[in-house]
Order: structure tokens, then sequence, then C-alpha cells
């Protein structure tokens, strides 16, 4: 995990300066930094950026969730949830989350619009992250013990709630 250390912050922020400048307002993200900014400030800012760095709808759209799947498979890597003494590994789960949220948009369950370009980066980068951390063998249940690598974990778990859309 240390070694991935690097890449997990600049995927994180690519992600965030995506939805900040470019996502729409109603994301929890973009409700803090509208609270902490305030609107006017919070839009001339986004305006300049959005008109000075230009970005394929590609990019705006699917590259964060592809970046946040390739994140979150990256520090589960190496744990496991016991539940009624089965071990589930959690390496399955940043794919899994990826795909129903897809699922209950085309349902219109959940807040959003399917699309299949983002199950087809998140797929991707699940597939990445799984080629970077085929050699963690050793698995330890994520509430073991609290340590560096279980933070980032349930911290990056966290940070893709932050880019849920509240209507």
């Amino acid at each position: 995990m240390k070694k991935y250390f690097p890449i997990l912050p600049v995927s994180l922020l690519l992600s965030l300066f995506i939805y900040v400048f470019y996502r729409t307002d109603k994301t929890l993200i973009n409700q803090l930094c509208i609270s902490i900014f305030q609107q006017e400030p919070y839009n001339f800012l986004k305006s300049r950026v959005a008109f000075s760095l230009p970005l394929p709808d590609f990019i705006i759209y699917s590259l964060p969730e592809g970046l946040w799947v390739f994140c979150i498979t990256l520090t589960s890597s190496t744990f496991y949830l016991e539940i009624r003494k089965r071990k589930w590994n959690l390496i399955y789960v940043p794919i899994l989350l990826a795909l129903l949220m897809e699922l209950f948009q085309l349902l219109h369950i959940a807040n959003g619009r399917f699309d299949w370009m983002d199950i087809i980066f998140s797929t991707i980068f699940w597939l990445l992250a799984l080629l970077c951390t085929r050699a963690n063998i050793g698995k330890e249940s994520i509430f073991q013990s609290t340590n560096t690598a279980t933070i980032y974990c349930i911290v990056s778990y966290f940070i893709v709630y932050l880019a849920h859309v509240n209507y």
C-alpha cells in the first residue's frame, strides 16, 4: 500500500478538481465549497476555470469515478470484512459499488444519470488496480486495528460519498 501512496492523493485531487470546477453544484462536495466560499465567488472561479481549461465530457463525467474506483481498490486490497465468520475480500467492493450505483441510476432509485462510459472507466481502473495489488497476499480485518492503511481505506470510501448528488 505504501508504494501506491503518491498516486492516491494525486488521483483524488484530480477528481476533486473536476468535481468542484466542472460538475453540478448539487453534489455534496460542491455544496460544502459553496458554504465555505459563498455562491458568487465560487461561481466566478468555477466559470473562469472551466473557460480557461475546457475538458471533454468523458473526462468530466467518467474519469473521476474511475479514479475513485482505482483508489478505493488500492486501499481495500489488504483488507477483508468478516460477517458471521465468513471473510469477504474488500477488493471486490469498489467495482460492485460502481456497478450498483449505475444500476440504481438506470432504475431511477439513485440520483444521477446512467452512463455506459462510467461502467467502462470503473472497470478499466478496477482491473488496473487489481494488477497493481496482486502481490497483496496477507489480508487483515478492516476493523482489526486502526492504522494508517485502515484510515486511508475508510477515508477513501467517505470521499466517494462527497460526490453524491444531493437534489
